[in-house]
């Protein structure tokens, strides 16, 4: 009896262990995560059972109260917001939309071949008037090759033929861009004549009228100074004026005073005063840079003339950096 209990309990302990194998557990567990994510995968891809709803009206007047002033108010911004609205200038910017795209639709590229050969026949026909010929002439030429081409290319279409050496595709881009873009086709080929402006000097001053006098900086000039603007007289230098400088003409007038006045016996006297008032210096055809507040003494026995009021168009032309008008101003001091 005892020797059979042993086997029974023998047995049951080696049915127990072979059925907890590492192999049995490992299978086990592997099942156990597979159906743990299958669980996880169909709660992630599973549609929500709650769509939230946006509060009504109601809910919200419910929630939030407003007084009687504060709707009016609301209501009176909204109602200025919209007719704040520039609703006729949106309407006009939309038909101007449409238009571009229409113009954009229609208006093709010429293809290049084309664009040279409408360049070389305006160039012959500007050549043929000549380097003398106004920009008026010049843009009447070309006005009048863009009116017989377009005539040609109507006649050609009118007989169901082209005699312009293109396709008629060609033929028909054409007629388009010297109809609609010509302005565009001017520019594709670099064609630009200026505006001729005419201007035209009206002198509506009185005949009798004095003319103005030119306002000279600093003090009056004394009576004995004779002073004359715009003129250079000649003479032998007592005093060069590249390192003499006055304030004014009426000091530099001065100096020639005072020097004829202080002149020792043998010495040059000076009788003539040249000045430049010109902030810009003034101009003198020898080598040297005369700048402003110059003050030229000189002496003369027989006073001449240099320059008066304006250079010659002669002179001018030998002398490139010359202005019109004489800038110095000089005078002849009396005894």
């Amino acid at each position: 009896m005892a020797r059979g209990i042993a086997r029974a309990v023998s047995f049951g302990g080696r049915a127990t262990a072979g059925w907890c194998s590492y192999r049995r557990v490992t299978v086990a567990v592997c099942l156990g995560n597979l159906v743990a994510a299958l669980l996880v995968l169909r709660s992630l891809t599973a549609p929500t059972s709650f769509t939230p709803t946006a509060p009504n009206r109601s809910e919200v007047l419910q929630t939030v109260q407003y007084t009687e002033e504060q709707i009016r108010r609301v209501e009176e911004s909204i109602r200025i917001r919209r007719e704040a609205e520039p609703v006729e200038l949106v309407q006009a910017v939309e038909k101007l939309k449409k238009v571009f795209a229409r113009e954009e639709k229609r208006r093709k590229e010429l293809p290049l071949v084309l664009k040279q050969k409408i360049s070389y026949d305006i160039i012959r026909r500007l050549q043929d008037l000549g380097d003398n010929s106004s920009l008026a002439q010049q843009r009447e030429v070309v006005e009048s090759w863009r009116a017989e081409k377009l005539k040609d290319i109507k006649s050609a279409f009118a007989q169901n033929q082209s005699n312009l050496d293109i396709s008629s595709e060609e033929t028909r881009m054409l007629k388009r861009a010297l109809e609609f873009n010509w302005r565009m086709v001017m520019q594709d080929i670099g064609l630009w004549i200026p505006e001729e402006v005419s201007h035209t000097v009206h002198d509506d001053k009185p005949e009798n009228e004095p003319e103005e006098e030119e306002i000279v900086a600093g003090p009056p000039l004394s009576p004995q100074c004779n002073p004359e603007l715009h003129t250079d007289y000649d003479g032998a230098a007592v005093r060069w004026g590249l390192t003499h400088h006055k304030e004014s003409a009426a000091d530099c007038c001065q100096a020639c005073l005072d020097q004829a006045k202080n002149a020792k016996p043998g010495e040059l006297k000076c009788n003539i005063w040249v000045y430049c008032p010109s902030e810009f210096g003034c101009f003198s055809p020898d080598k040297y840079e005369h700048k402003h507040q110059e003050c030229w003494l000189k002496q003369a026995d027989h006073p001449k003339l240099n320059f008066k009021d304006k250079y010659s168009e002669s002179y001018r032309d030998a002398h490139p950096n010359a202005p019109v008008v004489v800038p110095w101003m000089s005078g002849v001091v009396s005894a």
